[in-house]
């Protein structure tokens, strides 16, 4: 099953990326994440604050990735300066890891793209694809629908969407506007980078076990 909520113990056993939080804060608020992985990330989906980690502070904002350098090292969130929502990441990935970042998903009336032909509707422009790595998205924002290894599930904010290395995804119509964190962890195989198509990379290999 590839969409997994907030919590310990939710995610696929494969999954390097174990757990996940998304926090809204408000100016005025501060936050503490006690530490919960090997590893731990933080992308600001929105607004501006001041994170504390590694023994040093930051001004993070939109579209922010930090990441925790040492074992023991967690997040502090010391000053919000408008109203701010995090994804904090924690699992096992390794050093070689791909892509992280924020990507929104809307309805278009041109849905051409350079991905990989379907056989279901699409009304947004994103593209069936694949990666050399598994895949998280991560939506704080919006409600639609994602097909992943070809099935499709209904999501919405608060949902992780797992798609393990080598199985095609996509996100062919939403609902409400979608506001989602990516996160492409231990680089595989050919490690390539970015969106893999069929007609492009050659065919996908997909991990069986990774369903």
């Amino acid at each position: 099953m590839p969409v997994f909520k907030s919590g310990k113990n939710l995610a696929p056993f494969w999954c390097e990326m174990e757990y996940f939080d998304i926090v809204h804060l408000n100016p005025g608020q501060t936050h503490s994440f006690a530490r919960v992985g090997a590893k731990e990330k933080i992308i600001v989906g929105r607004g501006r604050c001041r994170l504390a980690f590694d023994g040093e502070q930051k001004d993070v904002e939109k579209g922010d990735n930090v990441d925790l350098r040492t074992n023991e090292a967690a997040f502090e969130v010391l000053d919000v300066a408008e109203p701010t929502t995090l994804i904090r990441m924690a699992g096992r990935w390794g050093d070689d890891v791909g892509g992280s970042g924020l990507f929104p998903v809307w309805n278009d009336a041109d849905t051409t793209n350079m991905g990989d032909p379907v056989d279901y509707p699409k009304t947004t422009k994103f593209d069936n694809h694949f990666h050399d790595c598994d895949e998280y998205w991560i939506i704080f924002e919006g409600r639609g629908v994602v097909v992943s290894e070809g099935k499709r599930y209904e999501v919405e904010a608060g949902d992780c969407v797992v798609t393990g290395m080598g199985h095609h995804h996509d996100f062919p119509r939403v609902f409400e506007t979608v506001l989602a964190v990516f996160f492409e962890t231990t680089m595989e195989g050919r490690k390539r980078r970015g969106h893999l198509w069929n007609h492009t990379h050659g065919p996908a290999e997909p991990v069986p076990t990774r369903i």
